[in-house]
């Protein structure tokens, strides 16, 4: 049934879609996908062009918003939007702990989650494409791995799309999660230098609340397993435009005084875990690595395997001297999986996904060579996230593809930035930047 409801100075509908698991057996099982069309109230009955929104990830439903808000406003202005839950996200056919058992054990779970990457969501638009626009293409707006989408986009099914925009996600062509990773941690410590720069305080507050989980086992009111590594991964939010602060303010209230002595703070936990768990995306840490995959290497807990190439990520050697803790950033390591309580019922399944050699190629670089469709790409020059230099790389090697590449924000400059900055990129598909 479709249902439309107002929200201030919009129309919304909702919108269910039913596809096949894997696009190449169409009349075997199926998923349901969950998109949210809207447009603005003014133009509910006007015939308009359509943009797509592939959201960053993997692993997150498309972003709820409420009226116009962060890029939406400046989209509404020409066209209808389609907030796409990308398969196992959001409102479509979840794929977590509880529901992943009904595949059987983890070996039928992980053949069942090769089926959610870049390819099948690809396949997946253009599946539903011709039951919302009647056949006509759209543009697509992708960020961060919604981006990987759109260059997977580019290579299998361009003819989809009237024009491309991807913010902070273009990928690398041919690189293997190690080179992905091996790029990612010089760049993390950077961020981290920047934040204690900016907080100098932060240094010792941090190192002691890694000493303390060091010395204690503490575990979270949800059942999260707080270790020293737990805790540094929390530098994941430096990568967005307020997180050294938020990351600032986490800190400063990290103990309180008990009868016991020192403890870190109910106030301070209960931050923690919503910023930890992965009970509302476990995708992201099941396909993650999964993401990079291309050939018959196997991604075999890449990140985990890296790090062990920069020591100085040690939290135990590094209290053991005088140095400022090092946090890390968007990394998935197996112990996550011990830790997380939305997590370990799935361990053995992520290390069936770690090993697998059959992963397929995600792009086809003489297509892209040969596009056609314009396309244009913010470019953050120290994104946390996804590396500046594998994506100018990309940006090359794709024909007429137009970037800016800008230090005013952070990897979330769409939302961060909002009007402005989709406003520029849509001038530059159209030569009018």
């Amino acid at each position: 049934m479709t249902v439309s409801y107002r929200q201030p100075g919009v129309v919304l509908t909702d919108r269910h879609f039913t596809v096949p698991l894997d696009h190449d057996a169409p009349t075997g099982e199926t998923i349901e996908l969950y998109a949210r069309e809207v447009v603005a109230g003014d133009k509910a009955h006007q015939d308009l062009p359509w943009l797509v929104y592939l959201q960053g990830g993997p692993g997150f439903g498309a972003n709820r918003f409420v009226g116009k808000g962060a890029w939406l406003g400046r989209a509404l202005k020409e066209y209808r939007v389609l907030l796409l839950d990308q398969r196992g996200t959001g409102h479509s056919t979840p794929a977590n702990r509880q529901t992943l058992p009904l595949r059987g054990g983890p070996a039928e779970q992980a053949d069942y989650l090769t089926h959610f990457r870049a390819d099948a969501i690809v396949r997946d638009c253009e599946a539903i494409r011709r039951e919302v626009t009647g056949g006509a293409p759209w543009t697509v707006l992708g960020q961060s791995f919604g981006g990987f989408c759109t260059v997977n986009y580019l290579s299998t099914a361009p003819e989809g799309l009237t024009a491309a925009v991807i913010t902070g996600g273009l990928p690398s062509l041919d690189a293997h999660a190690d080179d992905v990773y091996r790029a990612a941690y010089p760049r993390i410590e950077r961020k981290v230098g920047a934040h204690y720069a900016r907080y100098p305080q932060d240094v010792e507050r941090a190192r002691r609340i890694a000493d303390h989980l060091l010395e204690n086992d503490v575990v979270l009111p949800n059942g999260y397993r707080l270790t020293a590594e737990a805790f540094q991964s929390l530098g994941i939010v430096l990568g967005g435009s307020e997180g050294s602060h938020r990351l600032h303010y986490l800190l400063e209230d990290a103990f309180v005084r008990t009868p016991q002595g020192p403890a870190l703070s109910d106030a301070f936990q209960e931050e923690v875990q919503g910023l930890l768990s992965y009970a509302s995306h476990p995708l992201y840490a099941l396909v993650h690595e999964a993401i990079y995959g291309q050939d018959a290497r196997p991604t075999a807990w890449s990140a985990e395997r890296v790090r062990a190439e920069f020591p100085q990520f040690d939290a135990a050697k590094t209290l053991a001297g005088d140095g400022p803790l090092l946090f890390t950033g968007e990394t998935i390591h197996p112990w996550m999986f011990d830790c997380d309580p939305a997590l370990r019922p799935l361990r053995e399944t992520a290390e069936l996904l770690a090993a697998r050699t059959d992963w397929k190629p995600l792009y086809d670089s003489a297509r892209l060579a040969a596009n056609e469709v314009p396309v244009a790409a913010a470019v953050y020059h120290e994104d946390m996230y996804v590396d500046t230099a594998h994506s100018l790389a990309t940006a090359r090697a794709i024909r007429g593809l137009r970037t800016w590449v800008t230090d005013e924000f952070e990897h979330d400059g769409v939302r961060a930035g909002g009007p402005r900055v989709l406003d520029r990129l849509l001038a530059l598909t159209r030569d009018e930047a």
